[in-house]
């Protein structure tokens, strides 16, 4: 493997526990579910403080519930909804857990989902699972092309502007704005070349048209069933791109495990016909994001959150600069 992440991407959460939930919200919830819950298993992957844990009823029914603190995690309980609305109308090719039901109180907001019998990918990818994780994109970004009229009422962003405005952050640095974040030092005689690269993004977004994307498309949002199958989650921050910028950030992780990653990009279906440069670009956003993140302060949502941003954004550089002979 070329560079392990220094953590497990299985275990990164740092959740409440079923039994410290507020009794009235435990209480409404197995109201909901028409049966006590009698196990609760915490999801250990994601960079989230909110409630998550599949729940096991004493009538044998599985669900997987999130749920968030209204005075404190305002910003977990919009998101939760905005994800509700959203897996609600995600055309059925997609393979996402489907929603059970929303419940909302004057104190939390809970989020019900079908459970997955399934687990995160390993790093290094085994080829199984990174060939099922590839194939339920391709599946699901085939469906997005031409997204249902319920996902395009939503008025959801565009990548392209996001780029714009959030994922330039080589640009800054060229130009003296913003220091050399951390683990980027193999970038400092590159410096104008990468914002080049960096700004030549938001262009190719455009080129999509109205077509959806995951838009978060990391390994801790993909599950693998006892199956095989993959099962893709977390859609809270879909948006109208390109397919082929969903592929580039999955298949970050693939290069740290020492893969082929030029050839499985050249082979994904999303990447067919994308314009020149795409894979270059979205390489120069991710890594000038992630590395920049990387710096910030400590939050409370993951202690692990920014050596994940550290590590992403050094493996999307190195990627970058090995493919432009600048290693």
């Amino acid at each position: 493997m070329l560079a392990p992440p220094p953590f497990a991407y299985e275990a990164t959460a740092v959740r409440p526990s079923w039994e410290s939930l507020a009794p009235d919200l435990r209480a409404a919830v197995a109201s909901r579910l028409g049966s006590p819950v009698v196990r609760a298993t915490s999801a250990g992957a994601g960079f989230t403080s909110g409630f998550a844990a599949v729940l096991e009823t004493a009538a044998g029914e599985r669900v997987f519930v999130k749920a968030a603190r209204a005075f404190d995690q305002r910003h977990l309980c919009d998101w939760y909804a905005h994800e509700a609305r959203i897996v609600a109308a995600l055309p059925p090719e997609v393979a996402v857990p489907r929603l059970r039901w929303t419940l909302a109180t004057a104190d939390w907001f809970v989020l019900c989902l079908d459970a997955v019998d399934g687990h995160t990918p390993a790093l290094p990818w085994s080829a199984a699972d990174l060939a099922a994780a590839l194939d339920a994109w391709a599946t699901a970004a085939a469906a997005l092309a031409d997204p249902p009229p319920e996902l395009v009422d939503l008025r959801l962003p565009s990548l392209s502007t996001m780029l714009r405005e959030d994922l330039a952050e080589w640009s800054g640095i060229a130009a003296g704005r913003v220091p050399l974040p951390a683990g980027a030092e193999p970038a400092r005689d590159h410096l104008a070349a990468l914002a080049a690269l960096e700004a030549t993004a938001p262009a190719l977004a455009e080129t999509a048209g109205a077509a959806l994307i995951h838009c978060d498309l990391r390994v801790d949002n993909v599950l693998i069933d006892a199956g095989g199958r993959a099962w893709l989650c977390d859609w809270n921050w879909l948006c109208h791109g390109p397919a082929w910028f969903d592929t580039a950030i999955l298949l970050v992780t693939a290069y740290a495990g020492g893969l082929d990653a030029d050839s499985l990009w050249a082979a994904h279906p999303t990447a067919f016909g994308a314009p020149e440069g795409a894979l270059d670009a979205a390489l120069a956003s991710m890594s000038g994001y992630y590395l920049t993140r990387a710096g910030a302060p400590p939050n409370d949502a993951s202690p692990l959150v920014r050596a994940h941003q550290r590590w992403h954004g050094d493996m999307a550089l190195s990627w970058l600069l090995r493919r432009n002979g600048w290693d």
